[in-house]
């Protein structure tokens, strides 16, 4: 399989996740088109310079894998499925490849039973591959699986070029796109994670010991082996995550206490989530008029953006974009990223946005339900939006509306379907659940707005003392509302 240098198109599409909660009305749209355009500048004035290397000097003596891609080999093993299967994977890591800023030359793939435990490929495909790389040029090879350090460090000396895996790439996208410090801290976090048991050493230099004078001039009884310098770069990586951890979970804080604030004041919360470049951000403009950065990349974004929004009848709602998921989404950014994605398990609906033209939808669908199941959100009520419906295959839609129970074709680009999809969203919401006969004064049109609001009108009758309304209310309202109920007032 031979790709062209040439990128990818995708549908213009921004994946994930401000930290803080903006329930306030959206940007006026002459100053978020600004605010969007100057984004995208900066983000595409930055772009690795093939030739130009990315590693930092030897400054601590161990290789912090900091990556060069530049111009890259793609390699897969095909342990299962169909040979489109597979190849609709390496399709996928050469997306992400060009997302990071490389250039494509070649992949390939090969069926194995299983990975090689030593050099993921086998010695003899290692040895081809290391043939491909010098007739190519490439500098850096990129395995679609996860490598093991042993086999990392044993493929890298048959094909001596850099060789990274589909994790390593993943979060070296995260780290470009990162925006937020929070966002920031989660890359940070995932990283060290995933770099912590791949540390290399530069020859002896990394069995120097600290004894004697060096270990504080402590003398005679104090001198011994000490700790070695790799030893002591793990101590303080681990420091380094201890520390980010923490204030992760400082950072968590202000978003659950919105969060708390919302479901006191029964503010139903919606989340749109999927597979990355599925169309969610554009979505949530097209829903809310957020104004949100969209770009033709995975993971675009990773900042959660939360806005306001209203059923066709008038009730409050929050809708929130997430990351966006990939297939064999790295454990590490699971995890950093867990009390972000818990905005998707403590929701009252979940928006599950997939791609209508994708070659394979159904895999993306599972894919995001693989990690709905990691973070407790499997029993969260389920919408599935088949996006770009405009562009897909319509055997292709038939067959997902009528293999899913709840779902709509929609289009974010063309706006078809978003009125049937808001329909949907409404239908499937909360409801008040307190039944109220109210009189309210005519000149408390205050009341009669915030039950429009807040409250689900059942009918609306003028009389001569004021406005007689049957109202099915939140439980947070009934006390502000007894002066006016007919069943408290006195006979």
């Amino acid at each position: 399989m031979t790709f062209p240098a040439d990128r990818q198109a995708h549908e213009p599409e921004s994946d994930l996740d401000a930290a803080a909660v903006e329930l306030a009305d959206t940007f006026p749209e002459t100053e978020v088109d600004e605010r969007v355009e100057l984004e995208l500048e900066a983000r595409r004035g930055l772009r690795r310079v093939a030739g130009i290397t990315t590693e930092l000097e030897d400054v601590t003596e161990v290789e912090y894998r900091r990556l060069r891609l530049e111009r890259v080999v793609l390699i897969g093993v095909w342990t299962s499925g169909t040979l489109d299967e597979a190849e609709t994977s390496l399709q996928e890591l050469k997306a992400l490849a060009e997302t990071a800023g490389s250039q494509v030359l070649e992949g390939v793939v090969q069926r194995r039973d299983r990975p090689d435990p030593a050099t993921y490929v086998g010695s003899g495909k290692a040895r081809e591959l290391r043939e491909i790389v010098v007739a190519t040029g490439a500098d850096t090879v990129i395995c679609d699986g996860e490598l093991t350090p042993g086999q990392l460090r044993q493929l890298e000396d048959v094909v001596k070029v850099k060789v990274i895996d589909r994790t390593a790439l993943i979060l070296d996208i995260f780290a470009q796109h990162a925006r937020s410090r929070e966002g920031k801290a989660q890359v940070a976090l995932a990283q060290m994670e995933y770099m912590l048991p791949r540390l290399r050493g530069w020859g002896e230099s990394m069995s120097r010991q600290a004894g004697g004078r060096v270990a504080g001039g402590g003398g005679i009884g104090t001198r011994g082996p000490g700790e070695t310098k790799i030893e002591t770069d793990r101590r303080r990586i681990r420091t380094k995550m201890a520390k980010l951890r923490r204030e992760i979970a400082g950072m968590g804080t202000a978003r659950d206490v919105k969060r708390q604030e919302r479901k006191r004041h029964s503010v139903p919360s919606v989340v749109i989530a999927g597979y990355t470049n599925a169309g969610k951000s554009s979505l949530l403009n097209r829903l809310t008029g957020a104004g949100v950065l969209v770009e033709n990349a995975l993971f675009a974004t990773l900042d959660p953006t939360v806005r306001r929004a209203e059923t066709p009848d008038g009730r409050l709602y929050t809708l929130a974009d997430t990351v966006g998921f990939v297939r064999h989404l790295p454990h590490q950014l699971i995890e950093a990223f867990r009390s972000t994605l818990e905005e998707v398990a403590d929701a009252d609906l979940v928006l599950h946005v997939v791609d209508g033209s994708h070659p394979d939808p159904a895999g993306q669908l599972a894919a995001v339900r693989e990690v709905f199941g990691e973070i407790g959100a499997l029993g969260v009520p389920e919408l599935i939006v088949v996006n770009k419906a405009d562009i897909a295959d319509p055997a292709v839609l038939r067959r997902l509306l009528a293999g899913e129970s709840n779902a709509v074709a929609a289009s974010a680009v063309t706006g078809a379907g978003l009125d049937e999809l808001r329909a949907r969203v409404a239908e499937r919401l909360p409801k008040p659940d307190i039944d109220m006969s109210l009189l309210v004064p005519y000149d408390r049109g205050d009341v009669v707005s915030r039950l429009h609001t807040h409250a689900d009108v059942l009918s609306v009758e003028h009389v001569p003392d004021g406005t007689r309304i049957e109202a099915r209310v939140p439980v947070w309202m009934v006390a502000e509302l007894t002066g006016f109920d007919l069943a408290a007032s006195p006979a």
